[in-house]
């Protein structure tokens, strides 16, 4: 068990409880900005290859997305379980508070007349924020669902191959958790999102809403694979730099003596 308390350098300590804010904050910011932006524009990146139309579609909100997973495996890394497991859990309060924050933003006066789309006239300057806001609500519904379950995956996947590797392969615990945590997610966010947020994912004409959803959770995901290996190096770089200056060993409760 890595010692956070009295039994540590003041310096050490203060490094430590630095470095855990700043990650954390990086997670909290980029979730929050995913959930306000989120699904508010999907870019469409088709291309083609060897002569095949390739579809690929993601959302906004996904593009930052990656590094929450990067953050969640620097803190399971080097502060453990327990401590990556509480950032989740004020992650999912964040995600209640920012709809907490958009409800009452639309029930204060002054109370635009609403038209049948249920949103203020296209000329209104309010419609933008009650349009956003009704994204918003939805996405961030199918959001914390989705979020609760990919993140616990990571977390768990990720102390389940490092208790396994006895602390050793850095890249297979990084990939092996991300990975499965994203599909997760992908499926998750998309398939919910879809059913809440009335007109919010727009499938291409002649497309039936099962071909339009997998080609959004296909493109989002791989979106998120590539990002997830492209991050090993960093993630490799960043633990031992940061093991290093936090005086911290991540393989510390894995050794071969502990497992027995």
């Amino acid at each position: 068990m890595i010692d956070f308390g009295d039994n540590v350098e003041p310096h050490i300590h203060r490094r430590r409880e630095v470095v855990f804010i700043i990650l954390s904050g990086f997670f909290l910011g980029t979730l929050a900005s995913f959930n306000i932006l989120g699904i508010s524009r999907q870019i469409d990146l088709s291309f083609s290859l060897l002569g095949w139309d390739v579809p690929f579609v993601v959302f906004v909100g996904v593009l930052p997305y990656p590094i929450t997973f990067l953050c969640t495996d620097f803190i399971s890394e080097l502060y453990g379980k327990k401590r990556a497991t509480t950032v989740v859990w004020v992650g999912l309060l964040l995600n209640i508070w920012v709809v907490f924050i958009m409800w009452i933003g639309g029930a204060l006066p002054p109370h635009p007349v609403l038209g049948p789309d249920g949103l203020p006239a296209i000329d209104d300057p309010m419609r933008i924020f009650f349009q956003l806001r009704r994204w918003t609500v939805s996405a961030t519904i199918g959001s914390m669902i989705a979020y609760l379950t990919a993140q616990f995956v990571d977390v768990h996947i990720f102390h389940a191959l490092k208790k396994m590797t006895k602390g050793k392969k850095l890249w297979l615990r990084n990939n092996g958790s991300t990975l499965t945590s994203q599909m997760v997610d992908s499926v998750a966010v998309i398939t919910i999102t879809y059913f809440t947020a009335r007109n919010a994912i727009q499938i291409t004409p002649g497309d039936t809403i099962f071909h339009g959803i997998i080609i959004l959770i296909l493109s989002n995901y791989i979106f998120k694979m590539v990002s997830a290996l492209l991050d090993t190096i960093p993630f490799y770089i960043g633990t031992k730099m940061l093991s290093k200056y936090l005086q911290i060993d991540p393989m510390e409760g894995y050794s071969d003596e502990e497992k027995n």
